[in-house]
């Protein structure tokens, strides 16, 4: 998994830095590190970045689940996505002194939940406008499955000050789809789909 997400994540990076010569990209990871969940939307506050966009595949026990969703800040339908909100959240676990660090926040409890306050409710209107771009390409330009917008109280979309989204590219739970997704050709017209709708995103705006 983390393999494909810094493959296309990389990629996504180069077609903005060669398409889009006045956009800075950050990267939370370059490389095989493993950044805290913390320490990610932290990157992207202490640099102001205008946009946050942190990049998953997705797991399922039920193996014919499959599709890309892209998910922005919010408790509408927790229940429903509550397996998946745990378990991008439960990377915290793999952390030293994470009670410490995340002041008893415990990932695979819905009551830590309570605490996620609508702090993205600023930028929820924009989340939503690059989310469903971003699904849009998946569904048209790449001939994915697109399970569509969905919200979600992660920890990396809870803290940044600026619009941002997590995209699921698909399920490694899926042999046709994980196989899709560690090929060079997925990965590059996953990453080119994201990049699209990040550049159209930059359009809509500045002429707002």
């Amino acid at each position: 998994e983390k393999d494909i997400n810094l493959a296309v994540t990389l990629l996504v990076g180069k077609y903005i830095k060669e398409n889009m010569p006045d956009v800075e990209v950050i990267y939370t990871r370059s490389d095989d590190s493993f950044p805290t969940l913390k320490q990610r939307p932290n990157i992207a506050n202490v640099n102001k970045a205008d946009l946050f966009v942190s990049i998953h595949s997705n797991s399922a026990a039920n193996k014919t689940a499959f599709g890309t969703e892209t998910f922005v800040m919010g408790t509408k339908h927790f229940d429903a996505n509550f397996d998946i909100v745990k378990k991008e959240n439960s990377v915290i676990l793999l952390e030293e002194n994470y009670k410490e660090e995340y002041e008893g926040f415990d990932p695979t409890s819905p009551e830590s939940y309570m605490m996620f306050n609508l702090m993205q409710k600023a930028y929820v209107g924009n989340s939503i406008s690059l989310a469903d771009r971003i699904e849009t390409q998946f569904r048209d330009n790449v001939g994915r499955k697109s399970r569509g917008v969905k919200q979600g109280p992660f920890y990396v979309l809870w803290t940044p000050s600026m619009p941002s989204v997590l995209v699921e590219l698909g399920f490694l739970s899926n042999t046709e789809e994980e196989r899709f997704l560690m090929t060079k050709e997925g990965q590059e017209y996953m990453a080119s789909a994201i990049y699209r709708s990040i550049k159209e995103y930059k359009s809509e705006i500045e002429i707002n």
